[in-house]
């Protein structure tokens, strides 16, 4: 266990006091009270006494040059810092928004439902559009799961990504090597990086115990398609992107964006078989990537870090992908990214079957 907490005695801080007027330094205070160097430099700071306000009402002007004189003395003493660190801890604290009993009812009960923190906080607005006790943002939420062990190992599986524990961000560091032919996101067509055009795409993998996953997204409807691949080298992720994408019309697959893995060095296949653009995500930015990111998170809730993974699971897969394929979304005004990808189907149909009357 970790050493617990404890805040300075009277004791201490006369020991604080001495050695202050003795000139030692604060390296040599914390050595001899075996406290960290912040606890004694926050005490020191908090409770320092100054001759020109000893009945704390008035502190006279002191010019930045004025280096020495009697405006310019100051002195810790333990009485009075210990007193006021008495009354310090009398002082009612304020307590924290989930504490509400009625609050966190909802909360807990929407997130047993597979409701992520962003829907949980805009549907309390809804609910209690006039009650501000009813009111929390998600990082809030976040927060609360993961400062009480209990509430982590019972209620961190609800969250979107399901961590034990909360992770810095940046991720890790790994090593690059050059890919043939990589063009960066840079030089993409302005309508894929703004999401107005469609057939625009983003591709990562998704790591299992066994095979893995192969997925690729739409970015304007935010369609999702996966396929399992035996293992996550390039000739395998490659020839999973040619099964997606030949059976689509030429115009629903132009391009394809992807993260700087070894698992798409032999993306040139793409561009010589099905004539699609290929390009390459800035490193250590997945945010660029996001529509594929927060699919990959989808599939996790239901296939976890560590799961087993088979080749004979597509149907189980194929089951998850329709569940978010179907699930409807804000961004694409409550239709569902299948709605979405049909329409826009139809709709390029239309526009060649035009061409070719013309």
């Amino acid at each position: 266990m970790g050493e617990v907490y404890s805040h300075l005695s009277e004791e201490e801080r006369r020991v604080i006091r001495i050695e202050i007027g003795n000139g030692t330094i604060i390296c040599g205070i914390v050595l001899m009270l075996g406290r960290n160097a912040s606890t004694v430099g926050r005490e020191i700071k908090r409770d320092t006494w100054f001759p020109s306000n000893e009945n704390e009402s008035y502190r006279p002007y002191r010019p930045k040059r004025l280096k020495t004189g009697p405006w310019t003395g100051r002195y810790y003493i333990a009485g009075p810092a210990q007193r006021k660190a008495g009354r310090r801890r009398a002082e009612p604290r304020r307590r924290h928004r989930l504490s509400c009993e009625r609050l966190w009812a909802r909360v807990a009960e929407w997130l047993g439902r597979g409701w992520s923190l962003l829907p949980v906080s805009g549907r309390l607005r809804v609910l209690f559009p006039d009650d501000s006790a009813m009111r929390v943002c998600p990082e809030t939420v976040c927060r609360w799961i993961h400062a009480d062990r209990r509430r982590r190992e019972r209620r961190a599986r609800c969250l979107p990504r399901g961590h034990g524990r909360r992770r810095r961000r940046g991720g890790g560091r790994t090593s690059r090597f050059p890919i043939p032919g990589r063009v960066p996101i840079s030089e993409r067509p302005p309508e894929a990086g703004d999401r107005s055009g469609f057939s625009h795409w983003e591709a990562d993998g998704v790591i299992g115990a066994g095979c893995n996953l192969h997925t690729e997204v739409e970015r304007k409807t935010r369609f999702l398609m996966a396929g399992i691949v035996p293992g996550k080298t390039a000739g395998e992720s490659v020839g999973a992107q040619l099964a997606m994408f030949s059976p689509l019309p030429a115009g629903a697959r132009v391009s394809v964006t992807h993260d700087n893995g070894a698992g798409f060095a032999r993306h040139t296949r793409l561009r010589d078989g099905l004539g699609m653009d290929t390009y390459f995500a800035d490193p250590y930015s997945s945010r660029r990537r996001g529509s594929n990111e927060n699919r990959n998170g989808m599939i996790r809730r239901y296939l976890p870090k560590r799961s087993e993974i088979q080749m004979g699971m597509a149907g189980e897969l194929r089951e998850i992908v329709d569940k978010a394929d179907n699930r409807p979304m804000r961004v694409l005004d409550y239709r569902t990214p299948a709605e979405a990808f049909a329409d826009e189907l139809l709709e390029l149909q239309d526009q060649q079957g035009c061409c070719t009357s013309k």
